[in-house]
């Protein structure tokens, strides 16, 4: 191979390793945060991510998406999430 080749094949291993977009995407309505390399968002405003911690696909009506370093991205991702409330722990306004 030439040097021209090279130099290809190590800026193409460089752009695959080194542009990755991290993110921290919260779901306002329940307070849940996902951290993800993989975004994708509808027309309809909807956004549809894999998470990193659990590698389940999600789908979320409303989100709002922070890109956040290498390192906060692992820091949250090793992090567990708070405990779910158990149901009917909210109390009814209406009692």
């Amino acid at each position: 191979m030439g040097k021209r080749t090279w130099a290809a094949v190590t800026l193409a291993l460089l752009c695959v390793g080194g542009c990755t977009n991290y993110y921290k995407v919260t779901d306002p309505t329940t307070g849940r945060v996902y951290y993800t390399t993989e975004l994708e968002h509808k027309n309809s405003g909807a956004a549809t991510l894999k998470d990193a911690r659990t590698g389940n696909k999600v789908n979320l009506q409303n989100s709002e998406v922070e890109k956040v370093s290498k390192e906060q991205f692992e820091s949250g991702k090793n992090t567990a999430p708070p405990p779910a409330e158990p149901a009917g722990a909210q109390e009814n306004a209406f009692k």
